[in-house]
């Protein structure tokens, strides 16, 4: 059901890597329907101090789950960020049970397993937690390019801008990583 596509940067993929690596990442499976087919994309890279960064995204129909994690072990690194992976899958069929019982989408991913960490207070108080919007703002979207976009959000001190690209009138969205480096999402 899973396929994994794994990279490595600065590190050789070994075949023990790789088979930690799908082992502990097919646990997620049993929250999946069957007939769910996904791929597993995941990046280690290791940096010059030694610590590893994991990186796994698993796109679906209705869905992406991803997470990332740094540690200076790597199969540490593995471990927590399975489990927060599948914090993120119990937060989210907790959500889509609650509100969309009646409804198919991103529930008919998820199969139904009991929570078997129930005693995980801290990731329960998680899952019931709502999403209250505190403030509602409105403006138009200015045409522009990527760098003025870049500009606009530095000036206002914000990590992301939304703006309507100039060229293919899209609506696209700058942000700014957690590298200091910037990210464009566009949007189709």
């Amino acid at each position: 059901m899973l396929d994994f596509n794994i990279r490595g940067e600065n590190i050789e993929v070994t075949p023990a890597i790789r088979e930690h690596v799908e082992k502990k990442v097919q646990k997620l499976e049993r929250y999946f329907t069957e007939g769910a087919n996904a791929t597993a994309h995941v990046n280690l890279k290791v940096y010059n101090d030694k610590q590893t960064k994991v990186e796994i995204t698993i796109p679906m129909k209705n869905l992406t789950l991803r997470a990332e994690e740094r540690h200076d072990d790597m199969y540490a690194a593995i471990d927590l960020i399975v489990d927060k992976l599948e914090r993120q899958i119990r937060k989210y069929k907790t959500k889509v049970n609650r509100k969309f019982r009646e409804r198919e989408g991103v529930a008919a991913f998820f199969a139904s397993v009991s929570n078997d960490k129930s005693n995980d207070a801290p990731a329960q108080a998680e899952e019931d937690a709502e999403f209250p919007i505190v403030r509602t703002k409105q403006f138009d979207l200015k045409p522009m390019d990527q760098e003025e976009a870049i500009l606009q959000m530095n000036m206002l001190g914000h990590n992301f801008f939304i703006f309507t690209d100039a060229e293919s009138d899209g609506t696209n969205i700058v942000y700014k990583r957690k590298d200091g480096k910037y990210g464009l999402i566009e949007t189709n």
